[in-house]
């Protein structure tokens, strides 16, 4: 069940725009069922627009949370920043796939923002979360170590790619010296059917000079 603070009962609103605030600490993000976050402080500034058929919401997030390090499960502190937009479309109908689009029924009087709350930060967190190496928890980096492969031998399939480069290198120059020897045969096989069809007459006045 949604915590109360979180709920806003936009039946009572004007329409027009509103501002709702909050302040996310560690007991929100453990009031998060299989969170990545463990705990945080950040404040989130909330511009709500009430139109007919909808709601539009504008969220402001920025601060800091603890969560893990991608590389040694070790907890991080990383700063969150950013800004988004979700839509809330009054009136029912199919449910949307559109992270941004939020369909609520027909009869609803009420938004419930605090899973839009955790998303929109989660969100925020960078692509990779590692601390710097010597931060690492170590005997953890020492396992890593053991077991994951590492850039040498990367480093060593590239050399012996090369190799194989430089012996289809040479294996065109041999092919070169092939065409080569065989455009030397052709033209001697040429010279051959030339003398072959030189009038016997011809061959006698020459063998006399």
């Amino acid at each position: 069940m949604s915590r109360k603070e979180y709920v806003i009962p936009f039946i009572g609103l004007k329409t027009g725009n509103h501002l709702f605030e909050y302040d996310l600490t560690d007991a929100f993000f453990e009031g998060i069922d299989d969170s990545i976050i463990h705990s945080g402080n950040v404040h989130v500034r909330l511009d709500l627009a009430k139109k007919e058929t909808m709601l539009v919401g504008i969220f402001h997030v920025e601060g800091s949370v603890t969560t893990e390090c991608d590389r040694c499960t070790d907890s991080i502190e990383v700063e969150v920043e950013g800004e988004y937009q979700i839509i809330y479309k009054i009136g029912g109908g199919d449910v949307s796939d559109d992270e941004a689009l939020v369909v609520l029924e027909k009869d609803a009087y009420e938004v419930d923002v605090e899973m839009n709350l955790y998303e929109l930060v989660a969100v925020s967190l960078p692509l990779r979360i590692i601390h710097e190496i010597e931060d690492c928890n170590p005997e953890m980096i020492a396992l890593l170590e053991k077991y994951v492969v590492n850039s040498l031998e990367d480093d060593e399939d590239d050399e012996d790619f090369d190799d194989d480069d430089d012996f289809d290198d040479d294996d065109d120059d041999d092919l070169d010296d092939d065409d080569d020897f065989n455009e030397e045969t052709d033209n001697d096989i040429e010279g051959n059917k030339d003398n072959d069809d030189i009038d016997p007459r011809w061959s006698i006045l020459k063998d006399l000079n």
